[in-house]
C-alpha cells in the first residue's frame, strides 16, 4: 500500500510549486487538477494536499522540482593530473580533500578518474544521487577526449562500437570519433557509460593506440566547459534538474 503523501503541518502543494517558480498558484492548481503533479511517486489531483518540501519529492510533467537548491548541492570539479580521486592517500599524494579544504559541506565524489587523467568529476551531498550516477544500471554517458599515439584507422571505430574483450569482460563504446590528427598524435572523442578502472586507457591500448593524454569532458548532461584545473562550479537550475532526471530522481 502506498503511503499517503499528506503532511498534517505541511505547506499547500500549489504554494510550494509557486515558490519554486513553476507556476502561479492558480496555474499550479490547474496542473494539479490535470494530474500532471506527482508527490513521492503518486499523482495527486486534490487541491488540499499539504507537503513537506524539505523531505518529499515532487515532479511536474515527469521532471523533478528542485525545491531548495541549498539542500541539493552538486559541484563540477576539474580534477588536475596528479590528484588522487580519494579523500585521503596513505602515500601522501594530493587528494580531492586538498581541493575541498575551504568547502564546509560533506560531499561524495561520483566515480573516479585515475591519477594521470584530468577533467570533470562530480561531487554532491546527495548520497542517492551519487550512487545512481555511478551505477551502470542507469547508463549515464561519460565523454572523454584522448590523445593517442598513431593515426587511428577507420576500422577502430567499428571494433569499439561492436565491442572488444578485456580481462575483466567485454566493453563497447556508445560513440567514437576522430577529432584531429597532428603528426603521430591523434585526438579522439569517446563516449561510454561504464566506469571500470582505467577503462578508456585499457580499451585504447587493446586496439593498438596507447593513450598519451586523457580528459573527461562531460558527465551526463554536465559539461566541463571552461572550468580551470583545480576549480569548481555549482550546478544549478535546469541543469541540476536534468542531472536528477537522468537517473530517475
Amino acid at each position: 500500500m502506498r503511503k499517503n503523501p499528506y503532511v498534517e503541518d505541511g505547506i499547500r502543494l500549489q504554494k510550494v510549486l509557486a515558490q519554486a517558480g513553476i507556476a502561479s498558484r492558480r496555474a499550479a492548481e490547474e496542473l494539479i487538477a490535470q494530474g500532471r503533479v506527482q508527490v513521492d511517486g503518486q499523482i495527486v489531483r486534490g487541491q488540499g494536499l499539504r507537503v513537506d518540501p524539505s523531505r518529499q519529492v515532487i515532479h511536474v510533467d515527469g521532471e523533478r522540482v528542485i525545491l531548495d537548491e541549498t539542500k541539493h548541492i552538486v559541484m563540477a570539479l576539474n580534477k588536475p593530473v596528479g590528484v588522487v580521486s580519494t579523500m585521503s592517500d596513505p602515500e601522501g599524494r594530493p587528494t580531492l580533500a586538498d581541493l575541498l579544504v575551504d568547502y564546509p559541506e560533506r560531499l561524495y565524489y561520483v566515480g573516479r578518474l585515475d591519477i594521470d587523467t584530468s577533467g570533470l568529476l562530480l561531487l554532491t551531498n546527495d548520497g542517492e544521487l551519487a550512487n545512481r550516477l555511478a551505477h551502470p544500471r542507469y547508463e549515464v554517458p561519460k565523454t572523454y577526449v584522448a590523445r593517442v599515439h598513431g593515426e587511428v584507422k577507420p576500422g577502430v571505430r567499428r571494433r569499439l562500437m561492436e565491442g572488444i574483450e578485456l580481462e575483466d569482460g567485454p566493453i563497447a563504446v556508445d560513440s567514437f570519433r576522430t577529432l584531429e590528427t597532428f603528426g603521430d598524435i591523434t585526438t579522439v572523442e569517446i563516449v561510454l557509460h561504464e566506469g571500470r578502472n582505467r577503462i578508456v586507457r585499457r580499451m585504447m591500448e587493446a586496439v593498438g593506440y596507447p593513450v598519451r593524454e586523457l580528459v573527461r569532458t562531460q558527465f551526463g548532461p554536465v559539461r566541463l566547459e571552461r572550468l580551470q584545473p583545480g576549480t569548481m562550479r555549482r550546478i544549478k537550475g535546469n541543469l541540476l534538474v536534468a542531472l536528477y532526471q537522468s537517473v530517475g530522481l
